[in-house]
């Protein structure tokens, strides 16, 4: 009889400690979420932060200067969320990593833009002008078919559109050289380099403007950037409450106040 009511007991209390579990895993209140420096940080921090702590919860924000370690530290548990990215980015360093990420909700992004220090337009290209490019595999095939989109060179057919690099370039008449380098560091070669295309969150943080591109990418769908979250917690209820705060009207006032010529996806038109 001592042995069963042992037992017993021991059972009802797992079944205590799990039913506590359970409903502190319902009960999460604490957010981390991180974002690149510059508007991706500045639009969660602005518009994102406020809704979710009405509702509640207690927002961390981590701030990072690199294409590599949000995901990782996403991957790792020390993120919730992350907000720096597009879909094809974070499925080929998801595939690349072995990471179970997945996106949960477009939103707004500055486009990538072509900037310069040493030339007014791009009427004035030279002969063997330096081009300097984000070196990451989506944003550098990314930025040559924006470099094509403009006239200025012309990338092989049949090459896959979201893979190519400057490998792939068939013709570049003006014998442009083109010079890839971590995003983060674009903004400083403006000094030496003809032309720079830099995306729009790096462009920010650096101190440009959107109204000093020469010209801005007109953004695909596709390179919007994403909310991403574990994939094991993409029904979670607290994601659902991140991708609620992102289509709010509050959030959309934000942004017509702070973020104008960002690109959008629908919902936020």
């Amino acid at each position: 009889m001592k042995l069963i009511r042992s037992l017993f007991i021991a059972g009802l209390a797992l079944g205590v400690a799990s039913f506590q579990s359970g409903a502190v895993a319902q009960e999460k209140k604490t957010l981390t979420i991180g974002a690149t420096a510059g508007p991706n940080f500045d639009q969660v921090k602005l518009g994102i932060k406020p809704i979710l702590e009405k509702k509640g919860y207690t927002v961390k924000l981590v701030e990072f200067n690199d294409y590599v370690q949000p995901n990782l530290a996403l991957a790792q548990g020390s993120l919730d969320a992350n907000v720096f990215q597009h879909v094809i980015y974070l499925k080929k360093f998801s595939a690349d990593k072995g990471l179970n990420l997945s996106d949960v909700v477009k939103v707004p992004v500055a486009p990538l833009g072509l900037y310069s220090k040493k030339r007014k337009s791009l009427a004035e290209v030279k002969d063997g002008d330096r081009i300097t490019l984000p070196n990451d595999p989506s944003n550098l095939a990314r930025a040559l078919h924006f470099l094509e989109q403009n006239g200025l060179i012309k990338v092989k057919t049949g090459i896959d559109a979201l893979k190519a690099t400057e490998k792939d370039v068939a013709e570049n008449p003006r014998k442009l050289q083109l010079t890839p380098i971590e995003a983060a560091q674009l903004p400083r070669t403006l000094d030496d380099a003809a032309f720079v295309a830099v995306p729009g969150n790096f462009a920010i943080a650096s101190g440009l403007k959107l109204t000093e591109a020469l010209v801005l990418e007109k953004t695909p769908d596709h390179y919007l950037n994403v909310v991403a979250v574990k994939t094991e917690d993409k029904d979670k209820a607290w994601t659902q409450d991140i991708v609620a705060a992102f289509k709010s009207p509050e959030y959309k006032a934000v942004l017509d106040k702070h973020f104008q010529g960002y690109a959008r996806p629908a919902y936020l038109q």
